[in-house]
């Protein structure tokens, strides 16, 4: 994927005010077949990618799943040690206070890690724009494949879907579905692919985008994506 490697934190549109041409995708039915064709929005989907705004969401995303749960006893919580173990002097060996000591073994151990939150949060609009240099950045590498409309299930059912995946070839990456209309039964039938993440358009992150290679969804998911990224 090539990104730009400007470190400009302002905006992600370098073109000098020039309006970003529009691209257009293919839009696919669930059999698999070329329906028409379909025009990405440019407000979104053309915008120059901002490379430093794509880290800096990703190391947030990374950083906000860490327990910080890690957790060790320096020479003071360390059960025992309160006796002296020799005398100061006169044995010959070196002084020595508790066996407890960091150069013991057993003993309190040396800046280890103690409980801690790793999260930290970007301000809104940074985020906005890290999704949208994303999305751009799906589109120039044309990674996006538009169905002509959502699955929809009767029942829960996981062949249905990897069907679906295989009759797009798209069974061998690691592919994001977007929906925007909530289905319980398309959920739960793609639980159980392994290579396949599932997301609401309110939901998605920077993160999910690009660590899947194809970016899956309806034409009408584009509207919801566009009106979340708009408001």
């Amino acid at each position: 994927m090539a990104l730009s490697s400007g470190r400009n934190k302002k905006d992600i549109d370098k073109s000098g005010g020039k309006k970003p041409s529009p691209i257009e995708v293919d839009v696919y039915s669930l059999s698999g077949k070329k329906v028409n064709n379909f025009t990405l929005d440019p407000d979104i989907f053309s915008q120059r990618p901002n490379r430093w705004l794509l880290h800096q969401a990703i190391v947030m995303y990374l950083a906000n799943q860490r327990q910080g749960n890690a957790s060790t006893k320096k020479r003071g919580e360390v059960r025992g040690g309160g006796k002296k173990p020799w005398r100061q002097k006169g044995t010959g060996r070196a002084r020595a206070g508790s066996i407890r000591s960091p150069l013991w073994r057993g003993g309190g151990i040396v800046f280890g890690p103690k409980p801690r939150d790793y999260s930290f949060d970007m301000p809104k609009k940074m985020k906005r724009l890290a999704l949208i240099s994303a999305l751009s950045a799906k589109a120039k590498d044309n990674e996006i494949v538009i169905l002509e409309k959502e699955p929809e299930l009767k029942h829960p059912r996981t062949k249905e879907i990897y069907e679906i995946l295989n009759r797009l070839d798209l069974s061998g990456n690691r592919n994001l579905l977007l929906y925007s209309n909530r289905d319980e039964n398309l959920i739960r039938s793609c639980k159980n692919i392994r290579d396949l993440t599932l997301r609401h358009t309110d939901e998605f992150s920077v993160y999910d985008v690009m660590a899947n290679t194809k970016l899956i969804f309806s034409k009408d998911t584009h509207d919801a994506i566009v009106k979340r990224l708009k408001r």
